[in-house]
Order: C-alpha cells, then sequence, then structure tokens
C-alpha cells in the first residue's frame, strides 16, 4: 500500500513541479510595435511595380471605360496608360495615367478638380498617410522616400480647383535615358 502511493506520489511530482514553475514563469512583456513606416504609396498604387500588377489594380478600379495603353512611337519598352478610376474606400474619382519603362511603374498621377475643399480634403488625407510633406512653392507638398517621391499640387481660379497627386521612382525613370535619341 505504501508502495503504491510512493509509485503515484512519483508520477505526479513531475507534473506539480512544471506546473508551479509554469505559473512562476517571469511574464512576457508585451513589446512596442512601432507603427508602419509610411511608403510612396498612394490609393493601393505604388511607383516602381511592375506593369502587370498596376494593370491589375487600375482595371478593378476602372469606372466605366476601360485601361488604355500606348507605347512610344520607337520603342515598345516605353508606355503611357491611362483610366478613370473610383476608389471603393470613399468613393473618390479620379484620372489614373501611368508611365512605365521596362516593364515597371515609372510615374503615376492622379488627377481631379472640385472646389477649394477638395484641396484641403486631400491635403489631410496625404498628411495623415504620409505625415507632414515639405512645402515647395506657393501650392505643392511633397513626401521624398530615398530615390521614390510624391507630390501634392494644386492650381486654382476663382472656386474651381485641380488636384494632381504624383508618384516617381527615379530608379525607373533613369531607364528612359537608353530611349532617348542623342543628337549628333
Amino acid at each position: 500500500m505504501i508502495l503504491c502511493r510512493l509509485g503515484v506520489l512519483a508520477l505526479a511530482l513531475p507534473a506539480a513541479l512544471v506546473a508551479q514553475s509554469a505559473t512562476n514563469a517571469p511574464v512576457a512583456r508585451a513589446v512596442a510595435i512601432p507603427p508602419a513606416t509610411p511608403s510612396a504609396a498612394y490609393r493601393g498604387f505604388a511607383p516602381g511595380v511592375p506593369y502587370k500588377d498596376f494593370v491589375q489594380r487600375a482595371r478593378a478600379l476602372a469606372v466605366r471605360d476601360r485601361l488604355v495603353c500606348n507605347t512610344a512611337k520607337r520603342t515598345a519598352q516605353v508606355m503611357e496608360c491611362g483610366v478613370a478610376i473610383r476608389d471603393p474606400s470613399d468613393s473618390a474619382r479620379f484620372y489614373l495615367s501611368a508611365s512605365v519603362i521596362d516593364g515597371s511603374v515609372a510615374m503615376l498621377s492622379f488627377h481631379d478638380s472640385g472646389g477649394p475643399g477638395l484641396v484641403d480634403r486631400l491635403r489631410a488625407e496625404l498628411t495623415t498617410t504620409l505625415g507632414p510633406g515639405s512645402r515647395i512653392g506657393r501650392s505643392t507638398l511633397e513626401w521624398v522616400y530615398g530615390r521614390k517621391v510624391v507630390r501634392f499640387s494644386w492650381r486654382g481660379r476663382g472656386k474651381a480647383r485641380w488636384i494632381y497627386v504624383s508618384l516617381e521612382d527615379r530608379d525607373v525613370t533613369d531607364r528612359i535615358s537608353k530611349y532617348v535619341q542623342r543628337r549628333r
């Protein structure tokens, strides 16, 4: 009988020690995760991405017309594309244009028009997303991420406003030099 009790105790002791060490274990501390670093992207579009990724996103957001891309006269490695889009997250409408070099998006531009409130709304949206921008001239803000640049500019006459949000990957735009014909 005593041997039976010692056998049960011998089996139960390791389980009790494991349970006690688990309760005395140091509590894992919550590690503060820094906020995501802003990048040169706007409404799901970014410069430098492959052409096929751009086309897929642009076609998904196209309003009524279809994406049209025209190649350069001298080479098919340089294209200009354009389409009217509507972002389903907030129903914002833009005309989206892109320059593609060697299969990568070099530049993107979003165009829209409206009243003075449009400028204020977009400035607040970009500042919230990208942080405070650097002022360039009277009507342009700029955010620089290495060789990628986001610019927000606006023009106006009376109560009309025209806005442009442009994104550029300078590593891709530098590739255009091999397609430019040099003067002799």
